[in-house]
């Protein structure tokens, strides 16, 4: 292997670590989010509240598109991934209220 080449292994392993680092912590960071989603649905149920808040949800999506955008994220790709855990969460919002 070339100096160049083996440079280049070395930093494609680097990132990789980085990438696998920060996977886990988006996994372990979801999870978190999710515990306190659940006890949110958990009161909405003991409450008789609705699963879905179509009012904090776009706060909260237009909230995340502006952190994209300093983060220097496509902010339609954070919309997107809010929509989706937003979902998810209703999902099992409206599990706990049947």
């Amino acid at each position: 292997m070339t100096d160049t080449a083996t440079r280049a292994a070395e930093l494609l392993r680097n990132h990789r670590e980085s990438i696998d680092r920060l996977d886990a912590i988006l996994v372990f960071t979801l999870a978190e989010r999710f515990k306190h989603t659940q006890a949110v649905g958990r009161l909405k149920a003991e409450h008789n509240l609705p699963p879905s808040d179509p009012v904090r949800e776009a706060q909260q999506i237009a909230r995340l598109e502006r952190l994209a955008e300093e983060a220097d994220l496509d902010p339609v790709f954070a919309k997107k991934f809010l929509n989706f855990v937003i979902s998810e969460v209703i999902r099992h919002h409206e599990k706990l209220q049947k």
